[in-house]
């Protein structure tokens, strides 16, 4: 579900009335409930009986199947797999409609760290010994841990929590996050940053609302300018132990495991999975919706455009096994130096 401390919800609302306001009366007319309230928004899997889900595509099938959501928009090929307690809103541009609903419930005014007082929330909550530097901004809400510096310049926004023993050097900006214990953010790192996600594109260009968040676990360090986006639904992660160099792109719903290492310049695309243990070398890419194993080795500029099972070793564009990448490599040099025998 939306996290409330960084998105406010302007419902609840009965479904017919929002798809009629929206300007599908016909949707709503084939409700079989007009009348059921939408209590908020949520993943599939993750789904209460008040909420309303998407499945967009076929990809989604077996996360219907199991959805306990009371409302769900459905690509039509998707109409008779949901659950009979979950009503179906059927529309084959199934994600425009709920891109239209999510800026209708969660305003777009309410999604910046400088909108509204969200006096709400009440004020900020500090434990003993928070230092705070020069011309630092904290929103309404935020909480931070006993023993945590916070540098100069540094803009928190509403809702945020820190823990404790943390380190958030100068011109930081945190939005839409929960950070752990002993974490350290150096210079020019941004946090919760809106993801990049589109629709209808290369035409109109659609924006997909982003009202995720970011999980920043214990004892991660991030470097200098680096980037880690919010999810769109649900949590962009960063496993406990990882450390992350100075200039790293993270995209939205990206989940990094336990004590992963990666190098400068390396980008992530959205809902890229990197379990325990991975390295990346840098300017590592990934073109996203994939998982690297755990334990694997991604050698620099690699580009990881699948799936790669734990202690994958892998080097090229797109990648491949290291060995073989570094085979074919020295088979190209031979041909293209020729056989200088005799």
């Amino acid at each position: 579900m939306v996290d409330t401390r960084f998105h406010r919800f302007a419902g609840p609302v009965a479904i017919g009335a929002l798809l009629t306001e929206l300007g599908f009366p016909e949707l709503a007319a084939d409700l079989t409930n007009a009348n059921g309230i939408v209590g908020g928004v949520s993943e599939l899997e993750l789904a209460a009986a008040d909420e309303l889900v998407l499945a967009a595509h076929a990809s989604y099938t077996e996360d219907l199947a199991r959805t306990s959501a009371g409302f769900a928009i459905v690509h039509p090929v998707l109409r008779e797999k949901a659950p009979s307690h979950t009503q179906v809103i059927v529309t084959p541009k199934a994600h425009i409609l709920f891109a239209q609903i999510l800026d209708r419930l969660y305003p777009s005014s309410t999604r910046s760290v400088i909108a509204g007082g969200r006096d709400d929330l009440g004020a900020p909550i500090f434990e003993r010994d928070v230092t705070i530097g020069s011309n630092v901004v904290v929103g309404n809400g935020v909480e931070i841990g006993r023993g945590t510096v916070i540098g100069a310049n540094t803009v928190i926004g509403p809702g945020v929590t820190i823990g404790r023993n943390s380190v958030i050097a100068a011109n930081c900006t945190i939005d839409c996050a929960h950070l752990g214990n002993d974490v350290v953010l150096h210079s020019g790192v941004r946090v919760g940053t809106e993801g990049f996600g589109w629709l209808d594109h290369g035409q109109g260009n659609r924006k997909i609302p982003q009202l995720g968040r970011v999980i920043v676990q214990d004892r991660v360090e991030i470097g200098a300018n680096s980037t880690i986006d919010r999810g769109a639904l649900g949590d962009t992660v960063i496993g406990e132990g990882t450390k992350i160099d100075n200039l790293v792109q993270i995209g939205h719903n990206c989940r990094i495991g336990r004590s992963c290492l990666i190098a400068a310049m390396s980008g992530l695309s959205g809902s890229t999975v990197v379990e325990d243990g991975v390295l990346l070398g840098g300017g590592v890419g990934t073109s996203g919706h994939l998982r690297i194993g755990a334990g694997s080795v991604v050698y620099g500029r690699a580009a990881v455009t699948k799936d790669w099972p734990a202690g994958s070793k892998l080097a090229g564009a797109p990648a491949q096994d290291a060995k073989d990448f570094w085979r074919e490599l020295a088979a190209l040099r031979k041909i293209s130096k020729g056989d200088k025998r005799g």
